[in-house]
């Protein structure tokens, strides 16, 4: 598929999936960034801050989909992200991002991506813009 072919408002025709999340994939994320906050991984301390159980860190999707992107059109082509957090991720969730061309410049494509859980309610929005390259990103991976 080429995405420079895309017209604003058309649906990527690959759907991408996440999970389900275990308490184990985001103690692998925490180590990887750094990121060592309690409520992610500490059940007692969760709980004592009125959470059932402890939630999924946010960068852990944001990120996981933000490569799925960059494997599709070419890290290369990936510049520009913002996230907007709508919803929380508990362990167990499985996640579906589906993305739209928001926006159409001669060799840029604004995306617009939502990531849903298994309730199809939303915990995720990216806007990403990417921008031609090359031939090669160009298109994507068949």
């Amino acid at each position: 598929m080429n995405l420079w072919a895309l017209a604003a408002g058309e649906a990527i025709p690959h759907s991408w999936e996440l999970g389900p999340i275990t308490r184990s994939d985001c103690v692998r994320y925490q180590g990887a960034s750094g990121d060592f906050e309690p409520i992610h991984h500490d059940e007692p301390f969760a709980l004592s801050a009125g959470y059932d159980a402890p939630l999924i860190i946010g960068m852990y999707p944001a990120g996981a989909v933000s490569a799925w992107m960059a494997t599709l059109w070419g890290v290369e082509s990936v510049r520009e992200t913002t996230i907007r957090w709508t919803g929380q991720v508990w362990p167990g969730d499985s996640l579906r991002a589906q993305a739209v061309i928001d926006e159409v410049e001669p060799a840029v494509r604004w995306l617009a991506i939502t990531l849903s859980n298994q309730e199809g309610q939303e915990v995720l929005r990216l806007r990403m813009r990417l921008v031609q390259t090359s031939a090669e990103s160009a298109i994507s991976p068949s």
